[in-house]
């Protein structure tokens, strides 16, 4: 786990700021200078280059497939083809819809490609390669075979190969294997892509590329625009395979009725048993779903929200309780240097010949220089040493010989330098808490630093060697390095919002728990002031789940814990979304219902998060939350007006069945009624805005909807056309009847709409009052009239189908409230 090289340390300049691990860099760069021009030139024409392309969507030949090639479009399509051969055009409208339903859907999927496309561009991995001696960012798909491709933590194999340079590279495989821990590799060892780097740095040459290696399936898997498990699809499939099961039997008996009924014509047996199986189909739910799904994606991808699995709108919408990593969620990821503390008094003393023998006298300049070499000897230095490298960037004639990486596992890390009164010194830069044993007195000055939210390092100087297992047991506290962090701006609003909507926030972070809370209650988090230390939670998935149910913020958290903590949330019942951006938060991403990742976070935990906020911007996810509420609100919205046609066309058609007469409508009057009632609101309410809370149990609680309401209005319907048959006679007669029938199921069909559309505003009142003015319009124009067959005779039957309808809509007015009290949300 650690590396050695004899080098010098220089200061900061910028063409030569150099450390133990940059120096020796370029030492291994002359060794291993990578492939030559010629070589990489020759790999190519022979084909061998990672040439596969990661999709972020559907090709847009797979969209025209899945949008047109559907068994709903097949039934309507052949219904259709039939309706052409025996009628007029008017009644084979129905046909039309769907060619325009299915034209929305490709269109919209395909802008929704479009942007998934650009942004996932955005989002690619560049890893570097060095070639001819120069390291360089190029794209994954110009890495050739026997590449040979630089690490550093947080980085992503995206190719196999073996390892030709390891300066304490650990490498995190459990994506591959399902092992939490990171394993070391050395020179020689094979590296699989798909893996992620978790400490320290090196190289491996590509010995695998294009569709041989690993990381292709893996790539595909968590990029690709995928239809994962979403309840409301789950649920709109369940209900469509209710209705293929009802539509079926109905439909054949239709079809015999009708023939019989209508034995003297049997075209017009085929318009009426046409006119009866169309409304069973409610074919544009699922279009409308796939249509409001795809333009969630583009608002979101309009700011910079990358969602690489459709569903994971709906998912976060549902989600109770959200786990967020503070540095890079709740914080920006520069800190600054407030204050560096010695811990002993006899430290401005020192004199240079002792001032690293380990009594004590260590002056201030000293360790300011200890610190600059420290920051120096990292090659790729995370957020706290980066804020050391700034604050602290003297020049002095060091010399580094050995170097042990920061890990986010043991929370430390060192280096082994020679002062330039060539005194050999071994270092030590990492958490205080587990640095020094439990009742130290210096941990009662740092618990008051962390109250302030503060971020507090200690150096402490060791005599045992980096590689030693027991190297940060019996240290020398020297100094206390104060660091502040930055908050997001936008972080407050973010977390007032998720308390808003009742969505639990619990800050999980591999820091101090006191000095997460602190910054936790700064930014006003409920129950930021009972904070927990993860290594006191108990192991028991059981106990756990209540500890966690009870706290909300959590501080030195483990990889491992982190992903316990997400299983044991789960465990309780709760869907659980994860935010983070450091290599640490990719096992809780994997295994949360809903990851988050920062844009500008690692690799890795892009590629697991099934959302990427590309903008970096937490306050981002109130609008994914909301995106997905609007989706899931409307959708059910809109599922009731399908719904309760399609139990009213079965009942009706069994009625007539049953009954033995023409079936009342022909299939023009019953496009005309679902344009007015269903098809044109239906578009504008799935795409209303929606702030209602995501809900369980979609399939139950829809049909305790439509289910009675279906039935009124079938039972209405058809009792008004009785009557009609009984009014009516003579020549004209079948137009007048089923004109009635017409005018009442468009009146029940009205209030249902009005019913569905609450709570009112004055575009949704507009909208109703639109569609009844449309259905006056044509009543009223006599070449519409015409049109579609409909033509009101006399006045007692009309205003006895009105009464009929009335009567009707109180009725659906009792039980829609009676439901809604019986079966409470």
């Amino acid at each position: 786990m650690t590396y050695r090289a004899e080098t010098a340390v220089e200061g900061p300049d910028p063409e030569g700021d150099a450390a133990c691990a940059s120096t020796d860099t370029a030492a291994r760069a002359s060794d291993h200078p990578g492939l030559s021009a010629a070589e990489v030139a020759e790999r190519v024409s022979r084909g061998e280059v990672n040439d596969v392309p990661v999709r972020s969507s559907r090709s847009t030949a797979e969209i025209v497939r899945a949008n047109v090639f559907t068994r709903f479009n097949a039934i309507i399509g052949v219904l259709f083809v039939i309706m052409l051969a025996v009628a007029p055009i008017q009644d084979a409208l129905f046909g039309f819809v769907i060619v325009a339903n299915t034209a929305i859907g490709i269109i919209q999927e395909l802008r929704a490609k479009k942007t998934l496309d650009s942004l996932a561009v955005i989002g690619e991995a560049r890893p570097t390669v060095r070639r001819d001696g120069v390291a360089a960012e190029i794209p994954t798909a110009e890495i050739v075979l026997g590449d040979l491709v630089e690490l550093g933590p947080g980085d992503k194999c995206v190719v196999d190969g073996e390892v030709v340079e390891a300066d304490g590279l650990e490498i995190d495989e459990s994506l591959l294997t399902g092992e939490a821990d990171p394993v070391l590799k050395k020179p020689g060892d094979p590296v699989m892509s798909g893996s992620f780097v978790v400490a320290g740095g090196g190289a491996f040459t590509a010995t695998k590329v294009g569709r041989e290696a690993y990381a292709v399936q893996l790539a595909e898997e968590a990029s690709r625009f995928t239809l994962v498990h979403s309840e409301l699809r789950s649920g709109i499939s369940q209900i469509l395979k209710y209705v293929t099961w009802m539509m079926i039997p109905t439909a054949i008996g239709l079809v015999i009725s009708q023939s019989v009924v209508e034995k003297n014509d049997w075209r017009e047996a085929v318009r009426r048993m046409v006119g009866g199986i169309v409304p069973m189909v409610p074919e544009g739910l699922v279009l409308l779903t796939s249509v409001a799904f795809a333009i969630g994606v583009i608002r979101l991808g309009r700011k910079q929200c990358l969602v690489q699995e459709l569903p994971a709108i709906e998912g976060l919408a549902r989600v109770d309780v959200v786990c967020l990593d503070k540095t890079g969620t709740l914080t920006e990821g520069g800190m600054d240097v407030t204050e560096l503390r010695l811990l002993n008094t006899d430290a401005r003393q020192g004199n240079g010949a002792d001032r690293s023998s380990g009594s004590g006298a260590v002056d201030e300049a000293y360790v300011r220089q200890t610190l600059s070499a420290l920051g120096a000897s990292d090659p790729r230095p995370n957020a706290s040493l980066q804020a050391i490298i700034d604050g602290y960037p003297g020049r002095a004639d060091w010399r580094c010989t050995e170097s042990l990486p920061f890990s986010s596992a043991r929370k430390y890390s060192g280096a082994a330098l020679n002062d330039p009164d060539g005194k050999a010194s071994t270092w030590l830069l990492g958490a205080p808490d587990v640095l020094l044993p439990d009742g130290d007195p210096v941990l009662a000055d740092i618990e008051d630093l962390n109250t302030q939210g503060l971020r507090v390092l200690l150096l402490a100087r060791t005599d045992k060697e980096l590689s030693d297992a027991e190297v940060a047991h019996g240290v020398h506290p020297t100094a206390l390095v104060v660091l502040e962090q930055r908050l997001r701006p936008d972080a407050a609003d973010t977390l007032r919002y998720f308390a808003e909507q009742d969505v639990a926030a619990k800050v999980i972070s591999g820091d101090n728990a006191v000095s997460v809370g602190a910054v936790a209650s700064k930014l006003g988090l409920p129950g930021a002031e009972h904070t927990v230390d993860a290594r006191r939670l108990p192991t028991d998935r059981e106990e756990m789940a209540t500890a966690l149910e009870d706290g909300a913020v959590f501080g030195r958290v483990t990889p491992q814990q982190k992903r316990d903590m997400v299983g044991a949330l789960q465990s309780r019942g709760h869907n659980v979304a994860m935010t983070g951006d450091g290599v640490n938060d990719v096992l809780a991403l994997k295994d949360a219902d809903i990851g988050v990742s920062m844009g500008s976070g690692s690799e890795a935990t892009r590629a697991v998060a099934q959302i990427v906020l590309l903008n970096n911007s937490f306050s981002t996810l109130p609008s994914v939350v909301a995106e997905g509420r609007r989706v899931i609100g409307n959708i059910e919205r809109v599922a009731n007006l399908f719904l309760v046609k399609t139990v009213y066309s079965v009942l009706l058609a069994l009625l007539v069945v049953c009954s033995q007469v023409s079936y009342p409508f022909l299939p023009r009057h019953l496009t005309l009624l679902s344009t007015l009632t269903i098809g044109v609101p239906a578009f504008f309410l799935a795409l209303a805005p929606n702030t209602e809370r995501a809900r369980p149990n979609f399939v139950r609680r829809v049909m305790r909807y439509s289910l009675p309401a279906g039935i009124i209005a079938g039972v209405a319907t058809f009792v008004t056309y009785l009557v009609a048959r009984h009014v009516y006679t003579g020549e004209g007669a079948r137009d007048a009847e089923t004109s009635a029938a017409t005018l009442a199921l468009f009146l029940i069909s009205m209030w249902v709409l009005a019913i569905v559309a609450r709570p009112y505003t004055w575009w949704r009142v507009g909208l109703v009052l639109t569609m009844a003015l449309g259905f006056v319009v044509v009543v009223v124009t006599p070449w519409l009239q015409d049109f579609f067959a409909l033509k009101l005779v006399g006045t007692s039957m009309p205003w006895t189908a009105v009464g009929i309808a009335v009567a009707a809509s109180a009725l659906l007015e009792v039980s829609w409230r009676w439901v809604g009290r019986r079966f409470p949300t």
